[in-house]
Parts: C-alpha cells; structure tokens; sequence
C-alpha cells in the first residue's frame, strides 16, 4: 500500500469511514453562501482531515456566489479547488489522500486531483458531465459513489 493511503481491509469499517466523512463533507457545504448548490469536501490522508473546503468565492470578495440573473459567477471557487489551494499552502501533502466531496468533480477540478495526486475519490451525487470522472478513472483514481451517507 502507498504511503498516505490508508484504506481498510474490512469493507464494513472503510464504508463506515467514508459515510461519516461524506457527512462531514455535507455539513461543510452549509457554509457556502452559494444559492444554487452547496458543495463541501474534504481531503483526509492517513485517518487525518488535512484541508476542508466548500464553493465560494476568493478571499477578499463579497460573498454573493450568483449575479443578478441568478448565474454563477465565473470566479467562484469550487468545493475542491478550495481544499487543494488549501493543501498547497500548508506544509501538508496530498498524495495517495482521498478526497470526499458532495458533487463530483467537474473536468476542470478533476484536472487538479490527479495533479495533486489524490487516490481515491469519494462523492455523492454526481454532477450533470460526468467527464471528469471518466478521466480520473483513466488515471488511475479510485472513484466511488455513496449516495446516502
């Protein structure tokens, strides 16, 4: 097993893990100011939360995620590329960790997971292009879906 990596042998107790992080993951969503859609995540390595995030926009703006029109602004942050901006400036390493998010990722983010040398991803509801996963999977990415944690 990779170092980092820590995925149990007992499917029962891994399953038991990822369902509380993806809650976890849910609860963090609610602190997006986003109207159309909350999404959380969370990057954990070796049993241990080493960066959280939710969708949002960059430090220093107001905190308004939609336009007048009700569309998403184009430099909101999405849920991922918060918590991997989070690990690049921390003294903290994010490969062989797994990801926990509320949504998978777009192809944009999924770009930035396997960059950042994530192993495993772990979602709940799937987002509408489902290419992003496609290419992580090509890369070699564990992907699983929980729909009801």
């Amino acid at each position: 097993m990779e170092e980092g990596f820590v995925k149990y042998s007992d499917p029962a107790k891994q399953e038991r893990y990822d369902r509380a992080y993806l809650r976890m993951a849910k609860q963090w969503a609610t602190l997006s100011h986003c109207q159309r859609k909350q999404v959380g995540s969370l990057i954990v390595k070796e049993g241990m939360i080493i960066s959280d995030g939710y969708n949002g926009t960059p430090t220093g703006f107001e905190n308004d995620c939609e336009d007048d029109n009700g569309d998403t602004k184009w430099y909101v942050l999405h849920a991922e590329a918060n918590a991997i901006t989070k690990v690049a400036r921390s003294t903290n390493d994010a490969r062989n960790a797994t990801l926990y998010l509320t949504l998978s990722p777009c192809k944009e983010c999924s770009k930035l997971i396997h960059q950042i040398g994530i192993k495993r991803l772990v979602f709940i509801e799937k987002y509408k292009d489902d290419s992003g996963l496609n290419f992580l999977r090509e890369a070699g990415v564990e992907v699983v879906q929980i729909e009801n944690p």
